[in-house]
């Protein structure tokens, strides 16, 4: 009897990517990987990346440096009409001096699907990918609007954060044949979004992009379903969650290093518990939370 179709899922989250920058490096030097395909959104894609690379600590490096530079994240120059989190320089200064391996990518059999938002219509696009698309689809997943200023491109379409539309692609895995899903998040589990404070202020600020701005306003509905999911997972289906304990202290935009290493540290744990768990099988329709 052939076995169900293995998914692995990774939520973004900028700076709070680094507990999953954590459980991957933890996969990586146990050389687990039991997963028929992935999918990622915004730091959870880059994660993905890394690590489907073989380059252990590569994120990390990018999260606890290049991430926490001025010449990346100013809120001085967002207020002066630049960007909060300048996409540019990073994947610049990213590719000149640790890029990721595209060879290794390309060689490895795990298909990556990288999920970004339509600028046009809201929507989120699955987009698979490989050695030639990788590094701007990356990109264009992590793109949070307005905190950068622009829309990358693919194939003619702008693109915005992934996590505008999806921040946790666990009904795309399903539907894609995934019947038993590990998700790692990057917040604890049991965090519900909670709804825009000020739509009326998203929608003024996104004028010329009504769908998207309707799309970032009703973030949160799409959102809790999928923890929904998570939570009450279809009969048919398995859901495991490696997820950050309540004293993970990261934020969107934490540049202390001292709560980016603790939170990694907290990745690394989470991620070796998990392997020495065996990944035990869970009943179908169950949610099981791994170390």
């Amino acid at each position: 009897m052939q076995q169900p179709s293995r998914a692995l899922v990774v939520e973004g989250g900028a700076m709070r990517g680094i507990f999953a920058t954590g459980v991957l490096d933890a996969f990586l030097e146990h050389r687990y990987r039991p997963f028929d395909f992935c999918l990622g959104v915004s730091a959870g894609s880059t994660n993905l990346a890394a690590w489907l690379a073989g380059q252990q600590r590569r994120n990390y490096k990018v999260i606890t440096d290049y991430s926490c530079r001025p010449e990346f994240i100013s809120l001085g120059r967002f207020l002066r009409g630049g960007h909060w989190l300048d996409l540019d320089w990073l994947w610049e200064v990213t590719i000149r001096e640790i890029r990721l391996d595209l060879d290794a990518f390309a060689a490895q059999p795990v298909p990556l699907y990288v999920v970004t938002t339509r600028v046009d219509n809201g929507k989120a696009a699955y987009i698979k990918a490989d050695a030639g698309n990788l590094e701007q689809l990356l990109k264009a997943s992590c793109a949070v609007p307005l905190a950068y200023r622009s829309n990358p491109c693919l194939d003619g379409i702008a693109m915005t954060d992934g996590g505008v539309a999806d921040s946790i692609p666990v009904i795309e895995a399903y539907n894609k044949g995934a019947r038993d899903i590990t998700v790692v998040l990057s917040r604890p589990l049991g965090y519900r979004k909670k709804p825009a404070k000020a739509p009326w202020l998203t929608k003024r600020l996104l004028t010329g992009y009504p769908a998207l701005a309707e799309a970032m306003v009703n973030r949160h509905l799409s959102y809790n379903a999928a923890i929904d999911f998570i939570e009450r997972p279809p009969a048919d289906c398995k859901v495991r969650v490696i997820a950050p304990g309540d004293g993970f202290k990261v934020g969107r935009t934490t540049t202390d290093k001292a709560r980016l290493d603790a939170g990694y540290a907290m990745g690394l744990a989470s991620g070796q518990a998990a392997w020495e768990s065996g990944q035990p099988s869970a009943p179908s329709g169950r949610l099981e939370t791994l170390p």
